[in-house]
């Protein structure tokens, strides 16, 4: 009974440990730095995640009213400086920072670079789509850049084994963050292509900081990405990661598992598709043959087939109904051609200057041409005179 009296609840101790706490102006407002892990982007708008460092951890969450104001999106393995208040959660008696504020650690002069280099290879044609080449169909050896230890490079054999059990996954590794990555980078790239090791090129790694992915932004990795003869698929970072190796490459997947996917074709999905195609093509045949077997019938059903003489004896008789319209024409071209020139005789014979002589009259001519008037004559000139029944010489006197 005695300590039943002195006790106190557990939710008398939070309470009395969070109001310690929230006297504290240290604690109130405190500047932490640290990595992000566990972060957890909530449906609700708020944000929990864990804040730690080589020793330490401390959990944190952040309120939809100031989530708001962040330029960036945290992530898993960000290094960040945090400003808020410690405070104690009393159902869970746990302390944690009450996030108002969060920056990037160093991110600002990594990010202008990043900008700059990105400008300054685009503007030199690096990321042109012209120059990208197609990703084979089916490819016969995957070729992996990545290191050869953790999760991305299990990820890209589960996948690629399971969507074709007969490709071969052939790993380069090489490191993919710290000082001399990017030279080991462009080495291996340089190798596969030298020695034609691969017909397509992963070059992968897991999601990190700008810092952690920044061998994959080095100008050098860019260069040998872009003189690349083998087709190269970046899987760097998360989804929402970008780097430069990602604008250079003949491809970009979300994920290493994505690179997978897109690099390996699905025997399945082939199987099923040569099969469809099978049908399709037997279908096709069926329905050609059902064509060509009714073209047949109909034609055998013919009356050219049946009674093969007939369609001669119907020409024959066409061509005798044109000869005889044709000789009709020409008889009656004939008599009328002969009508007309009839006519034309008479009437010539009518007009001929014979007719004129046989009336008594002559026709005089000098040198051939005919004398219309006795100006056209001297004295002592021969002319020839032209009767009905011939001609005269006489001379003028």
């Amino acid at each position: 009974m005695k300590y039943a009296e002195m006790a106190v609840t557990v939710s008398t101790l939070n309470q009395y440990i969070k109001n310690k706490i929230d006297k504290d102006e240290y604690l109130n407002n405190i500047l932490v730095k640290g990595e992000i892990s566990n972060f957890k982007n909530h449906y609700t708008g708020h944000m929990y995640f864990t804040l730690k460092d080589e020793n330490s951890l401390i959990k944190c969450i952040m309120f939809k009213s100031y989530v708001q104001k962040l330029n960036f999106l945290p992530k898993d393995g960000m290094k960040v400086f945090l400003f808020g208040g410690v405070s104690v959660f009393e159902r869970d008696g746990v302390y944690q920072i009450y996030v108002k504020a969060m920056e990037e650690d160093g991110v600002g002069d990594l990010y202008a670079k990043y900008q700059e280099m990105k400008n300054r290879l685009e503007q030199q044609g690096l990321f042109d789509e012209q120059h990208k080449m197609p990703i084979p169909m089916f490819p016969k050896v995957i070729g992996v850049l990545t290191s050869q230890t953790g999760s991305v490079i299990r990820d890209i054999i589960n996948v690629s084994t399971r969507r074709n059990p007969n490709v071969v996954i052939r790993l380069l590794p090489v490191p993919v963050q710290g000082e001399g990555a990017a030279e080991k980078i462009a080495e291996g790239i340089e190798i596969m292509n030298r020695k034609k090791l691969a017909d397509v090129l992963i070059l992968a790694r897991g999601g990190g900081s700008l810092e952690d992915l920044w061998p994959f932004n080095e100008e050098m990795v860019a260069h040998s990405i872009y003189h690349s003869e083998i087709p190269i698929i970046s899987a760097v970072g998360h989804e929402t990661d970008f780097t430069i190796a990602d604008f250079v490459a003949d491809l970009r997947a979300p994920t290493p598992s994505a690179a997978a996917e897109l690099a390996v074709p699905d025997s399945y999905e082939v199987k099923q598709k040569i099969l469809g195609y099978q049908n399709r093509l037997r279908m096709s045949l069926i329905k050609k043959v059902q064509i060509m077997k009714l073209r047949y019938e109909k034609s055998m059903s013919s009356f050219v087939f049946k009674e093969p003489t007939r369609r001669m004896q119907e020409n024959y008789i066409r061509i005798d109904n044109l000869v005889k319209r044709l000789e009709n024409a020409m008889q009656i071209k004939q008599e009328k051609e002969k009508t007309t020139y009839t006519k034309l005789v008479a009437k010539l014979d009518a007009y001929s200057p014979l007719k004129t002589l046989a009336r008594g009259y002559s026709i005089t001519q000098k040198e051939g041409k005919v004398i219309k008037s006795k100006t056209q004559l001297k004295v002592g000139e021969i002319v020839d005179i032209r009767f009905t029944d011939g001609k005269i010489q006489a001379k003028i006197q």
